[in-house]
């Protein structure tokens, strides 16, 4: 009877302790306060990868032994995108060399990006005398399979280089040529040789394996055999990172999940969304658009809101910075996706930085330095009533 006795008190005690460690530790956080985690049915070998992907982009930090470059921007993937979120001032890249259509002319002197950190011995860069250059914020990384297979047809369907239904917006698809190593997607349109791009601030990168392959050599300086080049010398030099685990990073960036908009049946949240449309923001931060197909089950062929057309839009001379890339003029930019929007914060030391460069510390804030031809809905949002442009903040807080 003792030994039963000294059990059942063990037994009491130990579930005494998991009671209170589950009082200590913090609640998982819902899915909807959160950018990362990966698309819902992938198979177990998908999930794998996915796995390795993460590892990748979020624990790999790179040293001289591992290949980082002799002058880099950073460390690692993780470090500018914090829970797959945005960047903040201090992850802030900076691009320079070109103004206009005709290439970057600073090639030979660093460009595009500058490399501002550096390895012992070796002189981080400095902008070149009479280069023209843009701070770019880095972007989260959620949802961008979606954007990834959106057709190159869709995307034209929204374009209206010559503003044929006169409503002041044109919108213009970003037409470059490829890089060597790219297969372009099935029923890509191609024009003079170039295709539409997607990817980037000025959507210079064609897809996610482009623009993963130019961020390990711009951002860390590593090689691989899509980017073989030394940031340093200019030389090719063998791969410092396996073709492999480059490829799990992308299969990552594309499996990510899209970010879940919160609240979105309150009344507030609604009215917000129809002022949104009525203002006439819709017109370029479309919120629904389609993927093609996929062997990727859930990714394929589905319905998500971005909000964003994917084209190059004129906004005004308040956000020319005098650099472009690819075709762009320097005063277009494209059009940022905004599902994400309210949770920039939490990557962004509780403070937001928004806008291309940051420059906007708040949602409002960035709708007033909206030009060109964004100019007649930020002049509509000041007009609004003070009920009307809070709901219409506490709408895009939602996404």
């Amino acid at each position: 009877m003792r030994k039963i006795h000294i059990v059942g008190m063990c037994f009491v005690i130990l579930l005494g302790s998991i009671s209170a460690c589950k009082k200590l530790l913090p609640k998982a956080p819902k899915d909807d306060e959160i950018l990362d985690g990966p698309i819902e049915g992938l198979t177990g070998e998908q999930k794998q990868r996915f796995l390795r992907g993460d590892i990748a982009f979020n624990d790999d930090v790179f040293t001289v032994q591992k290949g980082l470059g002799s002058i880099f921007v950073s460390t690692s993937c993780g470090s500018c995108h914090a829970g797959d979120g945005k960047g903040h001032p201090f992850t802030t890249l900076v691009r320079f060399g070109q103004t206009d259509s005709t290439g970057n002319h600073f090639l030979d002197q660093g460009g595009p990006q500058l490399q501002n950190r550096a390895i012992p011995g070796y002189i981080p860069e400095q902008i070149p005398f009479g280069a023209t250059f843009s701070k770019f914020t880095p972007p989260a990384n959620t949802g961008l399979g979606f954007i990834e297979l959106v057709s190159d047809a869709d995307i034209l369907a929204m374009a209206d280089p010559a503003d044929a239904d006169g409503d002041g917006i044109s919108g213009v698809a970003q037409w470059c040529y490829m890089a060597p190593y790219i297969i372009p997607h099935a029923n890509a349109v191609s024009l003079g040789g170039k295709y539409i791009h997607r990817f980037g601030k000025k959507a210079g990168a064609y897809n996610l394996l482009n623009q993963t392959a130019n961020a390990y050599n711009q951002d860390m300086g590593v090689t691989s055999v899509y980017a073989p080049y030394d940031v340093y010398s200019g030389l090719e030099i063998d791969p410092e990172i396996p073709s492999s685990t480059l490829h799990d990073v992308v299969f990552y960036l594309q499996t990510l999940k899209a970010p879940i908009q919160r609240d979105q049946n309150k009344v507030e949240v609604l009215a917000g969304k129809n002022t949104f449309i009525q203002i006439g923001c819709e017109k370029c931060h479309k919120q629904t658009l389609r993927t093609g197909y996929s062997p990727v089950e859930g990714l394929s062929n589905k319905d998500f809101h971005p909000y964003t057309d994917l084209l190059l839009h004129d906004m005004g001379v308040g956000l020319d910075d005098g650099y472009t890339e690819g075709n762009a003029k320097t005063y277009e930019w494209r059009t940022p996706a905004l599902w994400g929007l309210g949770l920039s914060k939490s990557s962004q030391g509780g403070h937001y930085f928004l806008l291309h460069d940051g420059r906007a510390n708040s949602i409002e804030q960035a709708i007033y330095l909206h030009g060109g031809e964004a100019q007649s809905s930020s002049n509509a949002f000041q007009t609004l009533t003070n009920t009307d442009k809070q709901n219409l903040l506490t709408f895009l807080e939602s996404l």
